[in-house]
């Protein structure tokens, strides 16, 4: 984002525009719900909300903790939105480091925004290797390949894991290399897998759960939630596959 404020400063100081220019009133509703499912999209990470509690020493004091990441991680993205935009306006790209000019500043946003997914990836990827290897582990051929007569794991079963994360991390680098424009790709992420993850199952599993005990505001907003979450998906999924 320093990089992006600088580009900005740099080009107020030369007069090549001026913040008034930038006008982001649109006539396209239809442009807002891309922008509210790439929203949702930068939040993808809330499918690990359950698994950090687990693993926190104190439990008690997660909501607090969570609230707190949520509203600096919104200002955060924010601030670079309104950031890039300012600097680029119109020409703003789906990924901003494609509008920066070719030095040594672009080369380390570009080497760090790859250190960040290196580092993230394994994390973001923790709740689907539990899965995927929760269902190999179960599985009679797995036991018979990675297990002896005593029943105690071999070295076999340690470097098929290892070997099925390869396979999965691999298939989504060739998923993604297909991705026709990034932008309306994650939005319709958002739209669907992070509008559901977010708004639909929480409010469906909550219903399930307490409905019984729950009053009638409560319900009420769990509905609201529930029918709000689908409608959003429903039609940004929509929009999102037209303007792929």
């Amino acid at each position: 984002m320093v990089i992006v404020v600088k580009g900005d400063i740099v080009k107020v100081l030369s007069g090549e525009f001026k913040f008034s220019d930038r006008k982001a009133i649109t006539s396209n509703i239809g442009g807002l719900l891309l922008a509210g499912g790439m929203a949702l999209f930068c939040f993808e990470g809330f499918g690990m909300t359950l698994a950090l509690e687990a693993s926190m020493r104190e439990t008690g004091r997660f909501p607090s903790l969570l609230a707190k990441a949520f509203a600096g991680i919104t200002f955060v993205y924010v601030s670079f939105g309104f950031s890039g935009y300012m600097a680029y306006g119109d020409e703003t790209k789906d990924i901003i480091t494609l509008n920066l000019p070719h030095n040594w500043s672009a080369i380390a946003v570009q080497i760090g925004l790859c250190l960040g997914l290196v580092f993230t990836c394994p994390i973001m990827l923790h709740p689907i290797h539990e899965i995927v290897e929760g269902k190999l582990k179960n599985g009679k051929w797995f036991q018979k390949l990675c297990y002896n007569e005593h029943g105690n794991s071999t070295k076999v079963e340690k470097y098929a894991i290892y070997l099925s994360r390869a396979i999965l991390i691999v298939a989504l680098a060739v998923i993604a290399s297909f991705i026709p424009a990034f932008g309306v790709f994650s939005s319709l992420v958002g739209s669907t897998v992070c509008a559901l993850i977010s708004f639909v199952l929480p409010a469906t599993f909550h219903l399930k759960l307490l409905g019984p005990s729950l009053n009638f505001w409560q319900r009420s907003v769990d509905y609201c939630i529930l029918v709000c979450g689908l409608l959003f998906a429903i039609y940004g999924t929509y929009t999102s596959i037209f303007g792929i």
